[in-house]
């Protein structure tokens, strides 16, 4: 049994969800798991072991007694693993200064660094984060464009660690034709949809990196070079932005359908007839390999650790290109049956993947000073 502490900044999305279900796995191997993460992320996701706990501005932030627990809990363990840019400076400035006692120290990144690199605070957040990676044992990053990140920022071991989503078996293990068969009409109808044309599917946070307004451009000229009678509806699920929601609910057409956050995504995934994202930049985006799982043709761009992912059974355009985009779409909306082949393709796929069982066990061993995850 090792004690684990992992280290997790502000989250609403995937990155939290990933270490919920990873947090849960090593607690099931016999580790002693505690989690370090801001308040708001903790309420979100109910993670276990929690230390509510995160470095803020000067009357906003912890007390010096909090902070010092969090330095011996930190210190105290056999291995830290910090999730995130964010969290891995926290966690290499809390064991500054331990000394040759200091546990492993792991720092595994979900995003790019983003950011105007010109500006004062990027190059000073990317120092920092180069710092913290110097002082990292290994690094992992998500997609192989972060693991060069972390070799050009100067870390000592970067290793790729491709994260799994946990909804992956469940939806592997279940009959797509038949769930379709009892529940789809349904769901559809409980959302004023109609329920017989195929379904395009985005699920993502409402937020800027998202270019969710691409899909509202692509559901445009998808409607208006079939006719623009009878279009396909363009179902968007996910939460976020309020404002940049507002905006984007504004400028729809008839055939786009915001339906902000969700509890039944599971269901959609089934329901829907094509998966579409289009974000400025993705690692290894949970929610493509949840769609590819499902069976769902995956439309992406061409960005991030996307093309590692849909690259030979999905179909890929550039960022920003709408027309592109559009074109794929409308040429699998029109052919049920390549949509159909596509999406068997990508399942095929998803069998491949290491389980979230598999992974935690990876850390498992390297936490107890066993060779390095991959």
């Amino acid at each position: 049994m090792s004690r684990v502490v992992l280290v997790l900044g502000r989250s609403a999305g995937g990155i939290g969800a990933h270490v919920r279900s990873f947090a849960a796995e090593l607690l099931a191997l016999g580790d002693d798991v505690r989690v370090v993460a801001p308040e708001s992320t903790h309420a979100v996701f109910d993670l276990p072991g929690a230390v509510p706990w995160w470095p803020g501005r000067t009357g906003a932030g912890p007390t010096v007694q909090s902070t010092t627990a969090v330095r011996r809990l930190l210190s105290g363990a056999d291995a830290v693993h910090a999730h995130g840019h964010q969290a891995g400076v926290v966690a290499a400035a809390l064991l500054a200064g331990v000394g040759r006692a200091r546990p492993r120290l792991a720092t595994s990144l979900h995003n790019e660094l983003r950011g105007d690199p010109r500006s004062a605070r990027h190059r000073l957040g990317t120092l920092a984060v180069r710092t913290a990676l110097l002082r990292a044992d290994l690094v992992t990053g998500a997609s192989t464009d972060l693991v060069d990140l972390a070799e050009q920022l100067g870390a000592r071991r970067a290793a790729i660690d491709e994260v799994p989503s946990p909804l992956v078996p469940g939806l592997l293990a279940t009959d797509r034709g038949e769930w379709r068969a009892a529940r789809r009409d349904a769901l559809l109808r409980a959302h004023g949809l109609p329920t017989d044309r195929p379904v395009v599917l985005t699920v993502a946070r409402v937020a800027p990196q998202k270019r969710l307004e691409d899909v509202l451009a692509v559901a445009d000229l998808v409607a208006r070079r079939s006719g623009g009678r009878g279009g396909s509806p363009f179902v968007v699920v996910g939460g976020g932005d309020d404002d940049l929601r507002r905006r984007l609910v504004s400028t729809a057409g008839p055939d786009v359908h915001l339906l902000g956050p969700s509890d039944s995504v599971v269901g959609w995934l089934l329901a829907a007839d094509l998966f579409l994202l289009t974000s400025e930049w993705e690692a290894r985006a949970l929610v493509v390999q949840e769609a590819m799982a499902a069976g769902l043709p995956v439309v992406a761009t061409r960005t991030g650790g996307l093309p590692g992912l849909v690259e030979g059974v999905g179909a890929l355009a550039p960022v920003g290109d709408v027309d592109a985009l559009a074109a794929r779409v409308r040429d699998l909306l029109r052919d049920t049956q390549a949509r159909r082949e596509a999406g068997e393709r990508g399942r095929e796929r998803a069998r491949t993947w290491p389980s979230t069982h598999e992974r935690a066990a990876r850390w498992h061993t390297w936490y107890e000073g066993g060779p390095d995850v991959p």
